[in-house]
Parts: C-alpha cells; sequence; structure tokens
C-alpha cells in the first residue's frame, strides 16, 4: 500500500459534521484533498482518489448523455469490479437510483427484477451475459458490458472522450434531496418473488455517519470479499469511501488468497459473513498470517454462533462487530463483542436512536424473557419497497398510539440486560403436534457433536405431527448420521426430538452465506 502521511481533511471532516450530505460529494471532497491516496484496489488494478473521482465524472458524462434522468434507474449484475464501483458512484452523482443484481440469479429472475424497476441501462459481465444467453431469456433493456464481452456495448467504447478529461464537458450538478432513491436492493427471492427495497440518501448517510465510531478513517483498508449487490457488503463500502479510506475487492471469497490479501494490504477493516469466518478460522495455516493491523471485524447477514465469536477474538487481532438488522432499516442491534464476551449468544442491544420490541401472533408485546417477532422503528428505513405497496404496507406493524414499525419476520427474546437471543425466523419455526420447536435450539445441540461441521435444520409434513425437524448435516470426517440422530435426540426434549437426519456434502447457501432452507425442504423425500 502507498504510504499517505496525515492528509488534510478539514473539509471532509466539516462537511460530514452536517445534518445530511451525500457520498458523491465526499468522493470530490477527497478527490480534490488527497488526489494521491488509494481509493480503490481490485488485483492488480488500483485507482487514487483523484483518477476515481475523475472515472465517477466520465461515466455521470455519458449517463446523462443517454439520456437517464435523476430519480430513474440503472441495474448492474456482475462481479466486483473498480468500473462496478466507479459506476455504482456515478449513478449516484446523477440522482439516479442503481439496482446491483445478484448474478446468482436466473436469467428469468433478472429479466424480471430489471423489468420492475425499469432500468434505462443494464451493466454486467461475461458470466451474467453467458447465463441469459444459454437461458435464451430476452431483456431489451441497452447492456454495457465491463469486460468488453460481446453481449452488449464495451465499457471503454461506451465512456466519452478518450483521453479524460476533457475540458468540454463536465457532468451536469443535479441537487439530491435526502428522500431521493440511493438504491433498490431486491430481496433474494428465497421466499418468494424478490422485492426491490428502496434505500434512501438519508438512510445511506446514516450508516456514513455511524463510520467513524466503528474506526473508519482515511487511513482504513477495508477487504470485501462478499458481492456489491448485497447490503452486507454494502454497509462497509460506503461509510470507508465516504470517509476516504480505501476499499480492497475481492470478485469471489478464497480463503488463501483473502488471507494473503489481508497480510499484503495491512487492512484494518473488513466484513464477512459467518460461514466465511467458519473457513477461514478453520484454514491450517490461520495462524501464520500477520493480521495485526486490524482495528475491527464485521459480520451480519446469518446465525454466527457463540463458539466462533469467541475463536475470533481469541486468535484474530482487532475488535468484532456483530450487526443484526434488515436492508429495510428500522430495527438494529449490535453486539461489541469484545466488549461483552459475556454476551457472545446474542445480537447485542438496539443501537441509539432505535426501539426494538417483541410482539405475538396477534400483535401484542411480550414482556421482558418472552419471545416474540422483532420489530423496529428508527430514522435509518426504506422508502417502501418499489411498486408493492401492499407488501410495504404488510411490513409495518403499529403500536397503540399508531406508531410505525418494521416486522421483521424473525423471532428473539431479550434478556434482563436488554441483549437480543435470536431464535429463528418466523416462517422456519416448527410447529410439531402444537408445539413451537425453533430449529436454532436444534441446530445448536446438534453442532456439539464431534463429527459435525455444520447442520440446518427444517421442519417438513408429517401426517402425524403436522410438522417434524429433520437435520442435514455436513461430517467432520467418518460419521454416522443415525449415531449423530440418537446423540442429539438423547439431548432435546421429547417434542423437539428429530425425525431423521441427512448427512449432505454441503449446505444451498446464499452468496452471503445465508441457509437457504426452501430449498432444503422442498427436496426432502420422506
Amino acid at each position: 500500500m502507498p504510504d499517505v502521511s496525515a492528509p488534510d481533511v478539514s473539509a471532509a471532516t466539516a462537511y460530514l459534521d452536517r445534518d445530511y450530505g451525500t457520498v458523491p460529494d465526499l468522493v470530490r471532497i477527497h478527490g480534490r484533498e488527497r488526489p494521491d491516496a488509494p481509493a480503490l484496489i481490485h488485483g492488480n488494478d488500483r485507482l487514487n482518489w483523484g483518477a476515481l473521482d475523475a472515472l465517477v465524472d466520465r461515466i455521470a458524462v455519458a449517463l446523462q448523455r443517454d439520456g437517464v434522468l435523476p430519480g430513474e434507474r440503472i441495474a448492474i449484475c456482475a462481479l466486483s469490479s473498480i468500473n462496478y464501483a466507479a459506476t455504482f458512484l456515478a449513478g449516484l452523482r446523477c440522482g439516479i437510483a442503481v439496482a446491483p443484481l445478484a448474478p446468482s440469479s436466473t436469467a428469468e429472475s433478472l429479466a424480471a427484477m430489471i423489468a420492475d424497476c425499469d432500468a434505462k441501462l443494464f451493466f454486467l459481465d461475461r458470466s451474467v451475459a453467458s447465463a441469459i444467453a444459454e437461458a435464451g431469456v430476452q431483456i431489451p433493456t441497452p447492456r454495457i458490458t465491463f469486460d468488453g464481452s460481446g453481449s452488449g456495448k464495451p465499457f471503454q467504447d461506451w465512456l466519452p472522450f478518450d483521453p479524460w478529461p476533457s475540458p468540454e464537458e463536465t457532468p451536469v450538478p443535479v441537487e439530491i434531496t435526502p428522500d431521493m432513491a440511493f438504491n433498490l436492493i431486491y430481496s433474494s427471492g428465497t421466499t418468494g418473488t424478490p422485492k426491490g427495497i428502496v434505500q434512501s440518501h438519508k438512510m445511506r448517510w446514516g450508516h456514513v455517519n455511524r463510520g467513524g465510531g466503528s474506526g473508519y478513517g482515511p487511513d482504513s483498508v477495508t477487504l470485501l470479499s462478499t458481492p456489491l449487490y448485497s447490503n452486507t457488503t454494502l454497509v462497509s463500502f460506503f461509510p470507508t469511501l465516504a470517509l476516504g479510506g480505501c476499499v480492497v475487492l475481492m470478485e469471489k471469497f478464497d480463503v488463501a488468497k483473502y488471507l494473503d490479501l489481508a497480510q499484503k494490504h495491512r487492512i484494518t477493516h473488513t466484513m464477512l459473513v459467518p460461514v466465511q469466518y467458519r473457513r477461514l478460522m478453520e484454514y491450517p495455516d490461520f495462524d501464520k498470517f500477520d493480521l495485526s493491523s486490524c482495528v475491527m471485524k464485521f459480520c451480519t447477514s446469518a446465525p454466527f454462533s457463540a463458539a466462533l465469536k469467541a475463536d475470533i477474538l481469541a486468535r484474530w487481532p482487532g475488535g468484532l462487530i456483530e450487526y443484526y438488522g434488515m436492508t429495510e432499516g428500522g430495527g438494529g442491534c449490535v453486539l461489541i463483542a469484545h466488549l461483552h464476551p459475556d454476551k457472545l449468544a446474542t445480537v447485542g442491544t438496539p443501537m441509539p436512536g432505535v426501539d426494538v420490541r417483541l410482539i405475538d401472533e396477534d400483535g401484542n408485546e411480550v414482556a421482558t424473557g418472552e419471545i416474540g417477532e422483532i420489530v423496529g422503528r428508527s430514522g435509518s428505513v426504506m422508502n417502501g419497497y418499489w411498486n408493492r405497496p401492499d407488501a410495504t404496507e404488510a411490513a409495518i406493524w403499529r403500536d397503540i398510539d399508531g406508531t410505525e414499525f418494521i416486522r421483521t419476520g424473525d423471532v428473539g427474546r431479550f434478556d434482563a440486560d436488554r441483549f437480543l437471543t435470536l431464535m429463528d425466523r418466523r416462517k422456519d419455526m416448527i410447529i410439531s403436534g402444537g408445539f413451537n420447536i425453533y430449529p436454532s435450539d436444534l441446530e445448536a445441540v446438534v453442532l456439539g457433536h464431534p463429527h459435525v461441521a455444520d447442520v440446518a435444520v427444517v421442519g417438513v409434513p408429517s401426517d402425524a405431527w403436522g410438522e417434524t425437524p429433520v437435520a442435514f448435516v455436513v461430517a467432520k470426517g467418518a460419521a454416522d448420521g443415525e449415531e449423530i440422530r440418537t446423540w442429539a435426540n438423547a439431548k432435546v426434549g421429547k417434542t423437539q426430538r428429530l425425525s431423521a437426519l441427512l448427512l449432505v456434502d454441503s449446505l444451498p447457501r446464499s452468496a452471503i452465506g445465508k441457509v437457504l432452507k426452501r430449498e432444503l425442504r422442498d427436496g426432502y423425500k420422506g
């Protein structure tokens, strides 16, 4: 990494003191004040702040030239790259909302999401183009290909003026108001048709404002191996850049490559999902890498076991923060794990300014210690689901005063110290013989077996009980599935006993590590 010593960030500091600002404005400030400081790194490609600001301007000119207006949308579906990041920032500079889409989506789903948000341009790469072509799906939106593949106009040909910058033209300034759409994050579709979650510039500004408390700043180097379409990634990506740090991008997660990059670039921050942390901590050579530069590690998006958190705290320098919340916003909790080693089984306490409550199936609040669905409200909340007022209304719970809260669909319990323990997704709860069974309870038991590496428990139909729990287990070495089931059933109540346990090579997961339990349920033959 280039040595950039004590840069003058007075203008950025003053700007960050405002009640509201925008990420594109901060990109401009850093580009002017710290042009030679590193901003983005991807493989052998590097872009300093001055070059990033110029590239963002150049892309913005092209977007405006093509008639994309403030408030309209563009879609991006590709692996992480510098051009991807710069295009996202350019859209924001033009007041355009960006819809980052998952490359793992089916071609049919991609077409549906692009049509749903009425994207004016579609940015993609070769891997996505091939999947669309193989499926024979028609997407009429004009395409620009980051890697120059033949499935659209090559990115470098699409850009105006070579060389850049050109004195003839700069982007037309756009006033970006707090409620304007920043991005549309489409839900994974694992629970039905993907919904476009509209996040505003005000909502993202809240994420930026919290960044200083996590140690982000001009000397930060954040390594990101999760994809740029995920809010999991973006809640670290934008605060790092907004506060003048450098982001190191990985196209795909690989344990050895991740550790090599972390050591090489002397990373200070990273965001990982639990399955990535597990794979890193299990890597035989993990302790040989110098990770002493690390200031803070973050985790979100999936259940994070207390044992894994403890292992990270013991062996990986720097702090560990777990975020719990939804892309939709509303109720968010934070566990500062290094300060609360006795609370590692929880997801922490509500963030400052966040009101989190638990309700029963009738919508009534439950007492401390009782289990209920998690609902929350804060100043950081989505504008709503794109073109889905019905879904937006269904996501809202109102208290007796009519105050609106976002429903999470998660089930949890507060302890006496207001630390929240997650039980499960409400839809994943198993009702067997009239009794509520929480898969997470059973998963914790099964994980205690010495021959179990990973497990997911789902409910499947049962003539006798309505539903019954079945475990899918990834084993360590030689294992006997029936022996593991008998061992686990001896440790749980009669109503919780597993009716079956299947050994599998791996669990189906989304790109950000969530187990796709619907796939397990749908594929179970009984």
